[in-house]
Order: C-alpha cells, then structure tokens, then sequence
C-alpha cells in the first residue's frame, strides 16, 4: 500500500478533537497529503436561538459571515499549519458527526479517517455508541483513532 494521499480529520473546535488534528496533520505533511479538515453541526432552529436571549451573538454570526463549525475550522486550521500542514481544504457538513465524516471521506476519495478517542471509555459511548467506534465500522477506509484524552475519569 502507498501512503496516505488524502487525510480527513474531524473536529468540533474541542481541545480533545484539535489534538486529533495535530496529529493527522503531522501525518499529512510526512506523506504531502491532502488535509481535509471536517466539522459536522446541527443548526439552532431560529426560535430556539432567539428563546435562548443569544440575539446578540446570533447576529455577530450573521454580520461576519460566521458560525461554530467555520469558527472551529479556523482554529483547527491554525493547529494544523503550526503542525505542517501544507495543503489543507475545510469543509462544514450539517448532520451527525459519523454520516458527514463516513461521506466526506467517499465524496474526497479518503485514504485515512482521524479521529480523537473521546467517548470511547465514557459510559454513554458504551451505551449509544462513540463516533470513534461507529465510524471505524463505517468508514470506507482507513480509521486512525488517536489518544487525546488523559484516561483519567
């Protein structure tokens, strides 16, 4: 098998998922990969925001054109230049974390999907499912899952 070409590597902008991408970006720029970074997300319904007296951050988002996932790619961004990262893409896909990551690695023809271990020990990880877990069964290729919780309880 050949290196890796493409890597995707999902985040949602926690400092659990920033350390799953700093590693896939470290593997991205020892093969010259393709970085593709991924936030799946499900939007706030209008009047649930607007129930939740956040008008004011609502409309800081509509102002700058911005929302939690382009915020979280931003970031992630950053970490994966810093980890030498080269050519990277960003993509924001609404929906649960394991069908975006399992169809943005078809749609970007993935060789290697990376992804924190968080929820794999946790009790409702057991019980409903870890998207580490769910997406190694699903995933149309490869699945890094890294270590980037402490293992302490």
């Amino acid at each position: 098998m050949g290196s890796y070409r493409t890597i995707l590597v999902g985040t949602d902008g926690s400092p659990s998922s920033f350390r799953a991408v700093e590693k896939a970006a470290q593997l991205a720029a020892d093969a010259d990969a393709t970085l593709v970074l991924a936030s799946a997300y499900h939007p706030i319904p209008e009047r649930e925001r607007l129930s939740a007296g956040d008008k004011l951050g609502d409309l800081a988002y509509k102002i700058q054109g911005s929302t939690p996932a382009d915020d979280a790619l931003r970031a992630a961004r950053e970490r994966a230049v810093a980890a030498g990262a080269r050519k990277i893409d960003e993509v924001a896909v609404e929906g649960d974390a394991v069908d975006v990551l399992s169809a943005v690695a078809k749609e970007r023809s993935a060789d290697l999907v990376v992804v924190g271990n968080r929820g794999l020990n946790s009790l409702a990880g057991r019980i409903l499912g870890s998207v580490p877990a769910n997406l190694s069964h699903r995933s149309p290729c490869d699945v890094l899952i890294v270590r980037t919780t402490d293992g302490r309880r």
